[in-house]
């Protein structure tokens, strides 16, 4: 059993409504009467008119239809706030040294819908509601959907799988690498001694030199 209640040209904002909505979406009847009635809102007294004009409409609606309806078993399937008209409601506040501060006026429309299923989810008006979150047929089932964890696990280790391979070719060709280090460090001393003995020529010869060239000046003198 479902009714419905709606209070247009409240005074005030939408957005300043919105916080008191927000407060009552979800809850059982006598709860939302108590939160409204000790709220510190001003958009509060609007708000309980409406939800106790949403009752009535629903015990009403059960005796037309024949249906025994308890009201403290109602809650709010829904509570929304709309925005109301503005035009012509600007005004002119007086502000100091002889200014002037314009304001203007707002209206909002609430909507109130109540629902004597019970929020569990065995009716129409389940737990997915207060959660706002939506399951898909799929998920219902069992299928894919349901478990994506385990999917994401084997497409981890396919990765891993096809990876090895990689990384064995890697480890080979790094210890070629070092291979041929080794190599090039055992054959560099024998290099290292050939240079040595090449310089050492070079120097005999240099050496060498200055000597014949002092024994031909002697010999001209």
């Amino acid at each position: 059993m479902e009714a419905r209640a709606s209070a247009k040209y409240l005074r005030g904002s939408s957005q300043k409504a919105r916080l008191v909505i927000d407060m009552i979406r979800g809850k059982n009847v006598n709860q939302a009467l108590a939160i409204l009635r000790y709220s510190n809102k001003r958009a509060a007294a609007g708000i309980e008119k409406c939800v106790k004009s949403a009752i009535a409409n629903a015990s009403e609606a059960a005796e037309k239809a024949n249906i025994a309806v308890d009201p403290d078993d109602l809650w709010l399937r829904a509570a929304y706030v709309d925005r109301g008209p503005t035009k012509g409601r600007r005004r002119v506040r007086p502000a100091p040294q002889g200014r002037a501060y314009r304001e203007r006026r707002h209206f909002c429309h609430v909507t109130i819908l109540l629902s004597s299923e019970k929020p569990d989810g065995t009716g129409k008006a389940g737990s997915l509601i207060e959660t706002g979150r939506s399951v898909s047929s799929k998920a219902k089932r069992g299928g894919a959907a349901a478990a994506p964890r385990a999917k994401r696990t084997a497409v981890k280790e396919d990765s891993e799988e096809a990876a090895a391979p990689a990384v064995e070719a890697a480890t080979d060709e790094d210890a070629g690498e070092e291979q041929a280090r080794t190599g090039a460090a055992k054959k560099s001393p024998a290099k290292k001694s050939a240079a040595k003995s090449e310089d050492k020529k070079q120097e005999t010869k240099a050496a060498a030199k200055p000597g014949k060239a002092a024994g031909r000046k002697k010999s001209e003198k």
